[in-house]
């Protein structure tokens, strides 16, 4: 049943993923500055990140199936309006919008992939799922750079509505649903939140969920301003993204063959050590060659972990909040989003892009040593 969800998740994650890349860049050429990129990329997450746990718990209730196509069409709607009204002003409404629409599609299919089978089956659908994404985040930035050179801003926005389109007439067709699970709602017992933090295992895998977002969203996010700033084109910051998300979906690949074999939480501490070394040395980096290569390298540290993270927060949700659990981890991504943004467009445009990627640096070798300590 998982292979059901691979071709729409595809077609909306590479709208989603260029246009992330085509928002960034459309506004750059309306001459924003580094910080009014950073608030509208931040938009995108602003939304699901005050929504989340409470379309999680929806989702525990009424299933995946209603979700998925209004996140669909939401994300339609929000291309499609700048491709109607191509003005920054536009922007500003249109990436809350996008980011709300994906939100809910993907908080729906990963609740999906951990309620379909046993749980035996979820490290399996967890990476079918990935490697879907992986797909996606490597050729939608690629194709939204060339296209942006070949057919300009405008268009290639509406190229991009056309693939979130075709994603929505494939759910349409293809009817998915999932069990529900009878005790979501305890009678008398409310729900908070805070049960979920309680969990030791569930307060590392947020932790590290939330700082391996961290550095996932500001190398997208700082990227195309770099590439930018050093004078390279569209279609080149397209091939330094999609270097990027091919090793993700290489690594992904991968892992299902050597997961077993290592221990979970060690190899996630190995990934944000060996990340944090990589965002030290990037901004250093201006050859095309040499920043293809280290973004690859950054891929492969952060391409295996969710999975990883996916299949331990279902083991450690409690029995019929899976899609609260998620939830709370997209509130926690939604909030990097967010923040991430803001907080390194300001001090790139105070003290430029290099600084960011060693405060990020340092945050995830802080953390992969608080994390061995636990």
């Amino acid at each position: 049943m998982i292979l059901y969800l691979v071709l729409p998740t595809i077609l909306l994650h590479l709208a989603f993923a260029g246009c992330r890349v085509n928002l960034s860049l459309f506004a750059l050429s309306l001459n924003a500055t580094p910080l009014t990129v950073g608030v509208i990329v931040s938009l995108l997450a602003l939304l699901p990140m005050i929504f989340a746990v409470s379309a999680g718990r929806v989702m525990d209730r009424i299933g995946v199936r209603g979700p998925m196509l209004a996140g669909a069409g939401a994300t339609i709607a929000g291309i499609a309006l700048v491709y109607a009204v191509p003005r920054i002003e536009v922007l500003f409404i249109a990436s809350p919008l996008v980011g709300a629409g994906f939100m809910l599609y993907h908080m729906a299919v990963n609740h999906a992939a951990g309620s379909i089978g046993v749980p035996e089956d979820r490290v399996r659908n967890f990476s079918m799922l990935a490697l879907t994404f992986s797909t996606s985040n490597f050729l939608g930035p690629m194709l939204t750079g060339f296209a942006i050179d070949w057919i300009g801003h405008r268009q290639t926005f509406l190229l991009l509505a056309g693939s979130a389109a075709l994603a929505l007439a494939v759910l349409l067709v293809k009817r998915l649903e999932v069990k529900r699970h009878k005790h979501a709602d305890t009678p008398g017992k409310e729900r908070r939140m805070a049960d979920l933090w309680r969990d030791r295992g569930m307060q590392r895998v947020f932790f590290v969920s939330g700082a391996l977002s961290m550095a996932w969203d500001l190398f997208t996010f700082v990227v195309p301003i770099y590439g930018s700033q050093i004078g390279l084109s569209a279609s080149v910051i397209g091939l330094i993204l999609g270097a990027f998300g091919a090793a993700i979906f290489i690594v992904r690949l991968a892992l299902p063959l050597f997961a077993h074999r290592v221990n979970e939480w060690r190899l996630l501490i190995i990934a944000m050590v060996a990340t944090g070394a990589g965002f030290f040395v990037f901004p250093l980096v201006t050859t095309v060659p040499v920043l293809i290569a280290f973004a690859f390298i950054l891929g492969v540290g952060l391409g295996g972990t969710q999975p990883i993270l996916m299949s331990l927060l279902y083991t450690h949700a409690p029995p019929g909040r899976g899609g609260e659990a998620v939830g709370v981890r997209t509130l926690l991504l939604n909030f990097s989003q967010a923040g991430i943004p803001l907080l390194f467009g300001a001090l790139g445009a105070a003290l430029g892009i290099a600084p960011a990627f060693w405060a990020m640096a340092t945050v995830l070798a802080g953390g992969g040593y608080w994390l061995r300590k636990r």
